[in-house]
């Protein structure tokens, strides 16, 4: 993508604010005028969904609720999935292609939504960005480890507001979570336990095969985006693509930055130094797997290791999913939940134990009496009433280091780092050496460590691969 050589422009907001002819009043009509409650049109936020459909949907929606907005622009590769949102927002120009969106649409709009598939998330944010947009992107924010490094630097570079579709990371539990954790209610946390019970969708299962003809309301080769080119299979269309490598990034990419953003939000830990994992294995026949290098595995556990920010000592974080749990803490009562269907979290302290739901919903000390035997402390983490959309919405009005957001790309961008080091460790251990025999079979099956600076594993060099994707020819990211 090429640059933008105006990325430091005024918004359109703010050119019409600034203007001779706003200053005159031509324009801007004062709000008593207008009555209480009315938005200028001067005031409000120009959005465009960078897909339509699905999450996109119901991202566009949530933004809408905002008098301050308008939604002008909307792309999705898929006609069948963007007619609700197309209904909803009639008077939205309507584009197949987010390349063909910017560059028409650049001086109409000031922020972009991302709610793509995972393949298409750093290319269309850093595309928006590039031009002065501010953007939301649905979690995970990017497919690999390098394209979250460059979409941090790319916020500070081209000064947007920024923010990743966590909405747990805005909520009232993580606020309350921390707070009770910086009170010493659990002293030191040393090991963190983190579950999901995704994927319900099909992981570890054949690649799909079979010729079919494309719809002609898809355009299959903009779905593909930077993936390679392979022929259209209905099976990885409009959900399932979640569970395969090169669209999507498995269980953990769908539910960690939800349900580990309480363990970054709270504790001092940033990139891991080192990170293991086992997947489950399924057998085709006897002595003989069928691990396909193209599809996230059924179920996995990882373990990752942090040093703490001030070198003293590091912090143990297990994720399990597909299923597979850790061990319900002995302070629990076996008729109490261990977080909820979702899945949830419990931190171990040197004095104690605390668990949260999944976004850090409903956080309680264990064993769960203790709520009511403990003094609480007080409320000093400042709430966000508005929600997570708004705040991202109020925020691009005030404009960049003026307004804030939960969960920028300076804060989402090394945990999307750090969480998908799992995904890096899950492709490395269902690695295989035909040739090989015994423990050889498998090389990738071994404790790596990482070198976060220079984005590398140290130890096991045909695990970088993971780190950065191959990019189709026009889907490059260039910073």
């Amino acid at each position: 993508m090429k640059k933008n050589k105006k990325t430091n422009q005024s918004s359109r907001r703010d050119f019409l604010k600034n203007t001779s002819l706003a200053a005159a009043g031509f324009f801007i009509v004062p709000r008593h005028v207008l009555g209480k409650g009315y938005v200028a049109p001067s005031d409000k936020l120009n959005i465009a969904g960078i897909g339509a459909g699905g999450k996109g949907a119901s991202d566009l929606a949530e933004f809408a609720k905002s008098p301050k907005v308008n939604i002008v622009a909307l792309v999705d590769v898929d006609d069948r999935q963007a007619v609700k949102s197309r209904q909803n927002f009639p008077n939205a120009k309507y584009y197949k292609d987010f390349r063909e969106m910017l560059d028409k649409e650049k001086n109409n709009i000031d922020a972009c939504s991302v709610s793509t598939p995972d393949n298409c998330h750093a290319v269309a944010a850093l595309s928006a960005m590039q031009l002065g947009k501010h953007v939301y992107v649905q979690k995970p924010l990017t497919h690999d480890i390098y394209e979250a490094r460059i979409l941090t630097e790319a916020a500070k570079r081209y000064k947007v507001v920024t923010q990743i579709g966590n909405q747990g990371g805005s909520g009232d539990g993580v606020r309350k979570m921390k707070e009770m954790v910086d009170a010493g209610l659990v002293g030191e946390v040393h090991t963190v336990h983190c579950w999901t019970n995704r994927p319900v969708w099909p992981q570890g299962i054949p690649t799909p095969t079979g010729n079919f003809d494309i719809p002609k309301e898809l355009d299959w080769d903009l779905w593909l985006g930077p993936a390679k080119k392979i022929d259209y299979n209905p099976a990885y269309l409009p959900f399932n693509w979640r569970g395969w490598w090169a669209f999507g990034t498995g269980a953990l990419g769908d539910m960690a930055c939800h349900i580990m953003d309480p363990v970054f939000r709270i504790l001092p830990i940033d990139y891991p130094s080192s990170v293991e994992c086992s997947v489950a294995t399924i057998y085709k026949e006897m002595w003989n797997d069928s691990m396909n290098p193209d599809g996230c595995p059924p179920s996995s556990i990882m373990h990752l290791t942090y040093p703490k920010k001030n070198g003293k000592g590091n912090i143990k974080v297990s994720w399990h999913d597909g299923g597979l749990t850790p061990e319900r803490p002995d302070e629990l009562l076996p008729e109490e939940p261990m977080g909820n269907w979702d899945g949830g979290v419990i931190m171990e302290g040197t004095k104690g134990k605390i668990m949260c739901d999944c976004y850090g919903a409903n956080p309680r000390l264990l064993p769960t009496h203790l709520m009511q035997e403990k003094k609480m402390p007080a409320e000093r983490i400042k709430r966000v009433p508005e929600g997570h959309y708004i705040q991202w919405v109020n925020a691009c009005i005030d404009g960049y280091g003026k307004g804030e957001t939960s969960s920028p790309f300076d804060y989402a961008g090394p945990f999307t780092e750090s969480i998908l080091m799992g995904n890096l460790a899950i492709r490395s251990f269902m690695m295989k050496d035909a040739g090989a025999k015994g423990d050889n079979k498998y090389p990738g099956r071994k404790r790596l460590l990482w070198d976060a600076k220079n984005m590398k594993i140290t130890n096991f060099d045909e695990a970088n691969q993971f780190v950065k994707r191959e990019y189709r020819e026009g889907w490059k990211l260039v910073l």
